[in-house]
């Protein structure tokens, strides 16, 4: 939905098929942790008015263990930069609201069931109606007909997800893929009430891990640790509150805000890319192309860079007829896209129980936060990638700086 944005602001028209309903994903709660240049580029680009309104803007994150919390200004550290907690499904719902507003071709509840031709100047697309992600079967699945439709394009952009067919249409001998599974989970909740914190805290536990967020004032999201395996029905209300106090205690009693749960689920972790992110004329861009834990808040920012060098790239072609943005569009979003699964990895290393760990790695992990939160080098190393590394710190020399 943004590079179709980015497009029509350039003059460029674009197809968007869309998997689920607009009911389904504007009231879907996403996580919505928004680095410094993402939300610039929404306001600057005329999608972020809302998001000025209800976002909450935050200049730093507190890192909690042994009993005590220590607080990173990123702010400070950073020379002004923040995050603004602002929520996915939010971004998509002005997203759609522009985009329709101002013509958008966008089909709903349709999937891209292949993809040909993508070595010439016009591939093309065959899709169906009736769509709907099968995540138990790990597939999209439809209803109805098997009717296929057909768009012939220029450029096809892969942003259809780990599930969909983009990644998959570049053929195995030139694909490489680098994964890795994490040995545990996230156990999330929604709850109606009031925040614990006005900044996110992440906490270091002998049980694991914990997170207490939030998606609006009236709405908080907390997560802890658990095994991916794990089912939500073992988990009535009052264990989970248990668990989270228990995870999130300090010496000077500190209270953890409750309320009513609504939500409940498990999030598996990995980490995965493949390479290259392009191949003819199919550019993937997002999940389709790379996942991370979400420790570092990197995932949907990710998406958000692959597509504003993707835009300056079809930009230059369209008006110069060069290529040399789109050729090294996959070096260009591989370099940030390392870079945050780096930092991913190290925040999910660092705040979280191995199954295989034991009290020695337990104490390196506090010696790594005493440092981190103690150190003005490590806390600004820390704060620069979790506010967000600016594009042209992570391009070539060939590339939109």
């Amino acid at each position: 939905m943004l590079l179709s944005h980015l497009l029509h602001l350039q003059g460029i028209d674009s197809v968007v098929l869309e998997l689920r309903s607009r009911e389904d994903v504007e009231t879907t709660v996403r996580a919505g942790v928004l680095e410094d240049g993402t939300a610039t580029l929404l306001k600057e680009t005329g999608v972020g008015e809302r998001m000025e309104k209800e976002g909450a803007v935050h200049h730093g994150i507190e890192l909690r263990f042994g009993g005590g919390g220590r607080r990173i200004d990123m702010t400070g550290l950073t020379g002004g930069r923040t995050i603004t907690v602002y929520g996915q499904h939010e971004v998509v719902k002005d997203l759609y609201r522009t985009r329709l507003e101002a013509g958008g071709q966008i089909i709903f509840e349709a999937a891209a069931v292949s993809l040909h031709n993508l070595d010439i100047s016009k591939p093309k697309i065959r899709f169906r109606r009736g769509a709907e992600l099968d995540l138990d079967a790990r597939a999209v699945r439809f209803q109805g007909g098997t009717e296929e439709e057909e768009i012939t394009c220029d450029f096809v952009a892969g942003c259809d997800g780990f599930f969909g067919v983009s990644r998959l249409s570049i053929p195995e001998d030139i694909r490489r893929e680098y994964t890795r599974t994490y040995p545990f989970g996230w156990f999330g909740i929604l709850v109606e009430g009031p925040p614990s914190s006005e900044e996110l805290i992440y906490a270091l536990h002998e049980r694991g891990f914990s997170l207490v967020s939030t998606r609006s004032p009236e709405i908080q999201r907390l997560y802890f640790q658990c095994d991916p395996n794990d089912k939500t029905e073992n988990w009535p209300d009052d264990r989970i509150w248990e668990e989270l106090r228990t995870r999130l205690a300090t010496r000077d009693g500190w209270t953890l805000q409750e309320g009513n749960i609504f939500q409940k689920d498990i999030v598996g972790m990995r980490s995965f890319v493949t390479e290259p992110m392009q191949h003819g004329r199919l550019f993937l861009a997002g999940d389709a192309a790379h996942i991370v834990p979400p420790t570092g808040a990197k995932g949907m920012n990710l998406a958000v860079a692959d597509v504003r060098v993707l835009s300056r790239a079809l930009t230059e072609f369209y008006s110069t007829g060069q290529t040399i943005l789109l050729d090294a569009y996959s070096e260009t979003c591989l370099r940030r896209v390392w870079n945050a699964q780096r930092f991913s990895w190290w925040m999910t290393s660092m705040l979280h129980r191995f199954h295989d760990g034991d009290d020695y790695q337990y104490r390196l992990q506090k010696a790594e936060l005493d440092y981190v939160t103690s150190s003005r080098a490590a806390a600004t190393s820390l704060a620069e990638n979790y506010v967000g590394l600016p594009l042209h710190e992570t391009t070539g020399a060939t590339s939109a700086g």
